[in-house]
This record gives C-alpha cells, sequence and structure tokens, in this order.
C-alpha cells in the first residue's frame, strides 16, 4: 500500500495538485492510504483576548472538516483510504511523527502559495523560504538613482 502525506489548506489548489497523482497509476491501480493535514489559518496572537483556547481549537476544527469534506471524497472514489488530521505546531515534527507511525510515506505540500509569506518547510530537507520575496539587486539599485539623478 502506498502512503502519502498531503499538506493542505485550500480545496481548489489541493485537487488541483493531487490530480495527476491520482492520474498516474497505470493499468494496475495500487491501493493509497491518503494522509490529509489540514493547515488551518493562523489567527492573530491579539485574539486570544476576545476568544477561549476551546473555542479557537473549535474553529479549527470545524475548518478543517470543512476543507477535508471538500477534498476526501474525490480521492475515495477509487477505493482508497484517508486519515484526517489537523496541523498543530511544527509541521517538520509532525511529518517525522506521521513518518514514524506510518511507515515510509511520500510527502506533498499542496499548501497554496501566498504573496509575501513564507510557508514553513514540512520536512527537515526541505529549502528554507525566502526566494519568494522582492529583491533589488545592488546594480540595478544604484542604476534607478543615476537615472534619478540624471533627470534633474
Amino acid at each position: 500500500m502506498d502512503k502519502i502525506i498531503v499538506y493542505l489548506d485550500d480545496a481548489a489548489h489541493a485537487q488541483h495538485q493531487l490530480a495527476p497523482m491520482k492520474s498516474s497509476e497505470g493499468a494496475q491501480p495500487v491501493a493509497t492510504h491518503w494522509i490529509l493535514v489540514a493547515c488551518p489559518p493562523r489567527m492573530t496572537r491579539r485574539i486570544g483576548k476576545w476568544v477561549s483556547h476551546s473555542a479557537r481549537e473549535s474553529w479549527r476544527a470545524r475548518w478543517a472538516e470543512k476543507l477535508l469534506g471538500q477534498v476526501v471524497p474525490a480521492l475515495l472514489s477509487r477505493g482508497d483510504s484517508a486519515t484526517a488530521v489537523v496541523a498543530s505546531g511544527p509541521l517538520a515534527a509532525l511529518t517525522k511523527s506521521l513518518c514514524a507511525t506510518h511507515g515510509a510515506c511520500r510527502v506533498l505540500d499542496a499548501r497554496r502559495p501566498r504573496f509575501g509569506v513564507d510557508l514553513p518547510p514540512v520536512t527537515a530537507d526541505q529549502p528554507a523560504p525566502g526566494g519568494g520575496r522582492w529583491e533589488v539587486p545592488g546594480a540595478v539599485a544604484g542604476l534607478g538613482a543615476m537615472l534619478l539623478l540624471a533627470a534633474d
């Protein structure tokens, strides 16, 4: 049985990412056990003033149930099995514990990338984020400053 850990936070994006994996099985379909890890959006740290911890956990569980309700039926249509998990804490540690529990697993990060937000890595060997930010080389900045001075 093939085991795949999938990190997701948006149903449409995750279904788009999972479509090639579902259709690439070939002539003899292999039974797959999907371990779906829902990654709820972060709440601000000041929300604790207005909402209790149990209410936050309840909201996270309802959010994950709604998300997984959109993704799971498409995965189970072929006779595969699925396990749902709600992420809490560092994702790399969660991946390590899930691999220890379920044995050898493949890991797929199907979270929607956000502009200006670095997503935390899901495995220890995943490269650190940082390439998504706007960076201006020094030569370009110097050329721009020189053009502004020349225009004056």
